[in-house]
C-alpha cells in the first residue's frame, strides 16, 4: 500500500469508526433504569460495526507510518498491536453484555448486571488505549506525518486514560463518575475517544488532498 492510499484508507476508517461511537455512547443515557433490550442490543451492534472500523483503522495506520518512515515501522506495529487487543478485549465485552441481555427473562442493565466486563471496559481497557495512544503520538512526532496537534492530543489523552486505571478500586456504580464501570471511566471516555478520532480522520484524510496538491506545484528537476 502507497502512501496516499494508507492516508485515505486511514482517514475514512476513523471518521467512520468515530461517527458510529458519536451515535452509540449517547444510548446509554437515555433511560435512567434498566433499559429495554433493543437499547442495549441497539448499542452494542452500533459499538461492534465501531470496533470493526477500528481494526481497519490501526492496520491503515500501520502502513502509513511504515510508508512514510520505514524505520518507525517498530512504532506503527505498537500502535497496530495495542489497537487491536483493545479492540479484542471490547468486543469480548460486547459480546458478554449481548448474552446477558439475551438469556434474561427480564429487562436488566448489563453494566450493572455482568459483572466479567467490569474491568474489561474499565481498567484494562483504558491502559490499552493509554499505549495505543502513546504509540500514536510518538510514531507522529517521529515521522512528521501529521500536524503537531495530533501528537499533543494524543499523549494528552494517554495519560488522561492512564488516570482512570486505578478505578478499579472505587467499586461498581455506573453513576460514579470514578468507578470501575463509572461514567467517567467507561462512558466519557468513549466519547472523548469519538471526537479525537473523528479529528485525526479528518486530518489524515486532508493531508492526501494537501499532498497532492503540493507534489503538483513543486518545479520537475532536470
Amino acid at each position: 500500500m502507497n502512501e496516499t492510499h494508507a492516508r485515505r484508507l486511514t482517514g475514512l476508517a476513523g471518521i467512520g469508526t468515530a461517527a458510529a461511537l458519536i451515535i452509540e455512547v449517547p444510548l446509554y443515557f437515555v433511560y435512567s433504569g434498566p433499559p429495554p433490550d433493543a437499547n442495549v442490543l441497539a448499542r452494542l451492534l452500533i459499538a461492534i460495526v465501531a470496533l470493526a472500523g477500528l481494526i481497519v483503522f490501526v492496520t491503515a495506520f500501520r502502513e502509513l507510518v511504515k510508508a512514510v518512515n520505514p524505520a518507525y515501522e517498530w512504532v506503527g506495529s505498537l500502535a497496530f498491536a495495542g489497537g487491536l487487543v483493545y479492540t479484542t478485549v471490547t468486543l469480548v465485552s460486547s459480546g458478554l453484555e449481548a448474552g446477558a441481555v439475551i438469556a434474561a427473562d427480564r429487562s436488566i442493565d448489563p453494566t450493572i448486571a455482568v459483572s466479567g466486563t467490569y474491568i474489561l471496559y474499565g481498567s484494562i481497557g483504558r491502559l490499552l488505549l493509554a499505549l495505543f495512544l502513546a504509540s500514536v503520538g510518538y510514531a507522529i512526532s517521529r515521522t512528521g506525518l501529521l500536524p503537531r496537534w495530533t501528537v499533543r492530543s494524543a499523549y494528552a489523552l494517554a495519560g488522561l486514560n492512564l488516570l482512570f486505571v486505578p478505578s478499579l478500586f472505587f467499586g461498581n456504580t455506573p453513576a460514579n463518575f470514578y468507578a470501575a464501570n463509572g461514567w467517567g471511566t467507561t462512558a466519557m471516555m468513549g466519547a472523548i475517544l469519538s471526537y479525537w478520532l473523528l479529528a485525526l480522520g479528518i486530518s489524515t484524510y486532508r493531508s492526501t488532498t494537501r499532498r497532492t496538491v503540493a507534489a503538483e506545484a513543486a518545479p520537475v528537476r532536470r
